[in-house]
């Protein structure tokens, strides 16, 4: 089931059940970068798109008083009026509730079956339904030949996992069918692309695009998948998938022109990356990982196969005249001969894009440590670049997956600009740019930025109208996520007795300096590190008897006393 609003040739889908997958192994979640409040910061950059698109559709499309006034009841309330009735919005809204079960989808099993029986999958429930047992009693809920630094599961785990495919299969399911939308862009985590058939990493368990597209073959007749791959990171996982099937169909290929009435030949794959070589899983230099994510062959034993390699730069000028043009638009190019290799264009034929935002040039420093980020612009121009090629080879249908991409505001501002790019065909770059540009982005976070307690901004200045409508639709399509429960049992330890401040506001004299820290997040002392402390009752005013702990820590002797 999933609930839509507007009409549009471009789609977008939201999955809830995706900001269920937590890291539960500790409370001390600060180096978690693949998290759940990823998808708040999409949905920030996906709802100023769609407030700056609604003035470029309102230019060609007046909306009369009374439908402006019915769209932002749907918006705001998300009690939606029945398909074909509502008012036209730049993109097509789907909170979608579509879940692929691991075991009992034909899909998923193309993808990461066995021979053998389903192992992994089985396996991978298994981990997640014991994973707070397991962290309970002082052990890991990964197997230890896996990563325990980039994997990780909960319980509810394989509800995110099975949403996030259901979805993107829906994804595919819209824009096959001729009433729905041509492209979609799929907002779901955890990502995909460095899961192969039965080996999790790199924050990835399953394979969201190869099972789209298994899914795409099996129940729509998809012959031919493109693949682009924009993640900072090789996708070596979808790389190995689409390997196999190429290899399998290649060899039923082989056999039909021999004679074979038996073999029915399976999809065509073409894959084709724009990566960072020196980062993860390439990072360690391992012969294999460099290798797989440096290949370029196309024809012989029927791969299809592109990886680029991003480089630096020192203007945007240079990037776009040196490197996108000659270099990566390459990719395209490479993806049209495929097509016209195996049959030219058709109604067989799907497009994917793998859209990781962590090569954006907001993104952390610890992901760019080779300093690749490329401007968030790239974003905007190569989903309408790839929205054009679509419209050559598939009749425009296309499907953009989320993958990576862990800051905010390179989440917000690559969100945004590629989403432009999905639905502005007819706009140039330099049109649009501006509309993500640093003092915008700055902004933005502040107008959404989630203040402690819920307390609105102080500011009383009205936002501007793309902002103020931002926030209408942010208000109606974000959730937020469901509170951690914690893993370890409550400490029985209490605070060590306190002093109390005097009437006068000052600290009792104790003959030496000290300095004074506090801070809102400390629960527990210990009292061989912490000197005297005191607590501060909060006025009425400020919320009642809220003790705030004080941390005093001494400097050694004050200054003499006059």
């Amino acid at each position: 089931m999933s609930v839509t609003m507007g009409k549009s040739e471009t789609s977008v889908f939201l999955q809830e059940a995706c900001l269920q997958h937590r890291f539960i192994r500790s409370k001390d979640v600060s180096n978690i970068v693949e998290r759940p409040e990823r998808l708040r910061a999409v949905n920030v950059g996906l709802s100023a798109a769609i407030a700056r698109l609604e003035t470029v559709f309102s230019e060609e499309n007046t909306v009369s008083p009374d439908a402006a006034d019915e769209l932002t009841a749907a918006l705001n309330n998300l009690k939606l009026t029945p398909s074909g009735t509502s008012p036209q919005l730049p993109v097509k809204l789907i909170k979608s509730t579509a879940k692929a079960q691991l075991l009992d989808n034909q899909a998923v099993k193309f993808v990461h079956g066995d021979i053998d029986g389903d192992v992994y999958l089985e396996n991978l429930i298994k981990w997640s339904k014991e994973s707070r047992d397991r962290i309970a009693q002082d052990s890991t809920e990964i197997p230890q030949n896996l990563s325990q630094g980039d994997l990780y599961l909960c319980p509810e785990s394989i509800d995110a996992i099975q949403g996030a495919l259901g979805t993107t299969c829906e994804a595919v399911d819209s824009v096959l069918s001729d009433k729905d939308s041509k492209r979609a862009f799929v907002a779901i985590r955890p990502p995909g692309h460095h899961c192969g058939e039965d080996t999790p990493s790199g924050f990835c368990f399953v394979n969201n695009v190869a099972v789209a597209a298994a899914h795409a073959h099996i129940k729509h007749g998809i012959k031919r998948v493109v693949i682009f791959d924009i993640d900072l990171h090789h996708g070596n996982g979808t790389q190995s998938i689409a390997w196999q099937i190429n290899e399998e169909t290649y060899r039923e290929t082989l056999e039909v022109e021999q004679g074979s009435q038996s073999a029915k030949p399976g999809p065509q794959i073409f894959y084709g990356s724009i990566h960072d070589v020196l980062s993860y899983p390439c990072e360690d230099g391992k012969p294999e990982l460099v290798q797989a994510a440096s290949v370029s062959l196309h024809g012989p034993h029927g791969q299809y196969i592109e990886n680029i390699h991003l480089q630096t730069y020192k203007s945007n000028e240079e990037f776009w005249e040196k490197l996108y043009k000659p270099r990566y638009s390459k990719l395209l190019q490479k993806a049209e001969n495929f097509i016209q290799e195996t049959g030219g264009a058709g109604d067989d034929v799907l497009v994917f894009i793998s859209a990781g935002f962590d090569a954006n040039e907001h993104e952390h420093q610890s992901m760019q440590r080779h300093d690749r980020r490329v401007p968030a612009s790239f974003y905007f121009q190569f989903a309408r670049d790839a929205s054009e090629f679509a419209d050559r080879v598939s009749k425009g249908r296309l499907v953009s997956v989320l993958e990576g991409g862990y800051s905010d505001r390179a989440l917000i501002s690559g969100a945004m600009a590629h989403l432009c790019g999905l639905t502005l065909g007819e706009k140039e770059m330099k049109d649009v740019e501006d509309w993500w540009n640093i003092e915008k982005l700055e902004a933005l976070e502040q107008a959404t930025k989630k203040r402690r307690g819920g307390r609105p901004s102080l500011s009383t200045t009205p936002p501007e109208p793309w902002l103020q409508r931002t926030l209408d639709i942010l208000a109606a399509i974000d959730c937020s996520p469901p509170p951690q429960k914690p893993v370890l049992p409550p400490s029985s330890r209490s605070l060590r007795e306190r002093q109390n401040r005097s009437t006068s506001g000052k600290l009792p004299k104790t003959g030496k300096k000290t300095l004074l820290v506090t801070d809102e997040s400390l629960g527990e002392t210990s009292d061989n590190v912490l000197s005297d402390a005191t607590s501060e009752t909060l006025s009425p005013e400020l919320g009642g008897t809220k003790k705030l702990p004080r941390v005093i820590l001494k400097l050694g002797p004050g200054p003499p006393e006059s």
